[in-house]
């Protein structure tokens, strides 16, 4: 079955344009033009993969986020003309699962989607009942339910967040670089956006915190990131 895509992108010629390359590649596209519309359109059904610009009338793309991550997981895909570093990092905190900026190249957004979804079918895919759960400290993650309890407390984490987390899990003293998490996780080509990777760290060390004020992710400097066994 083809993935569902929706875009929500209030210029008109913008979403033409990215609804007619998905189009081409026989992906389902519904348009949104809105925040408030969109916000609508997810409450009447469920998508594969959002598309979403940040400046949009009535509700903004980062309010959007925010409201649908206390609810859904669907993997978000940003493209905005928001350039700074500081809008990405905001992005990626509120939500996003990775970042474009306009003016984007079709081969580059085909490839970033493809690379969502590929993950994201992963991610759903029945896991044999041999995969074992992961418990480190106060934390155990649950492969085949996508589980992550701290001190016995469910917590929230994205697609990427929690794959972080499983492949760290995984090989506890193996510390990997940017790249090597870049490539293992979203799939694709490296691009060089080495903040994605601190964001979603950040993200989910903030969420363990919220529970645990135990370290479980350390950052080996000019290295990478590993499990902290300490």
């Amino acid at each position: 079955m083809q993935a569902k895509i929706l875009v929500v992108e209030d210029d008109n010629d913008i979403n033409r344009i990215i609804r007619r390359y998905l189009e081409r590649e026989r992906y389902e596209v519904v348009s949104a033009f809105s925040g408030t519309e969109a916000k609508l359109l997810l409450s009447l059904g469920s998508y594969d993969l959002i598309i979403l610009d940040l400046m949009l009338p009535g509700i903004t793309g980062e309010e959007l986020m925010k409201e649908m991550r206390k609810s859904i997981q669907t993997p978000i895909l940003v493209i905005s003309a928001k350039i700074a570093l500081e809008d990405k990092v905001n992005a990626l905190k509120s939500g996003a699962d990775d970042y474009m900026t306009k003016p984007f190249e079709r081969d580059e957004l085909l490839a970033r989607v493809e690379a969502i979804l590929r993950r994201s079918r992963q991610a759903v895919a029945e896991i044999p009942d041999s995969e074992r759960e992961f418990a480190h400290k106060n934390l155990l993650l649950k492969p085949a339910s996508r589980e992550v309890i701290v001190c016995g407390s469910p917590i929230s984490l994205t697609l990427y967040e929690f794959d972080l987390l499983h492949l760290l899990l995984q090989y506890p003293e193996r510390v990997f670089t940017k790249e090597q998490l870049y490539q293992d996780i979203w799939k694709a080509g490296y691009y060089g956006e080495d903040n994605t990777i601190n964001v979603h760290m950040s993200n989910i060390r903030k969420k363990i915190k919220e529970y645990d004020e135990e370290s479980y992710i350390k950052t080996v400097w000019g290295i990478g990131f590993k499990i902290d066994i300490s």
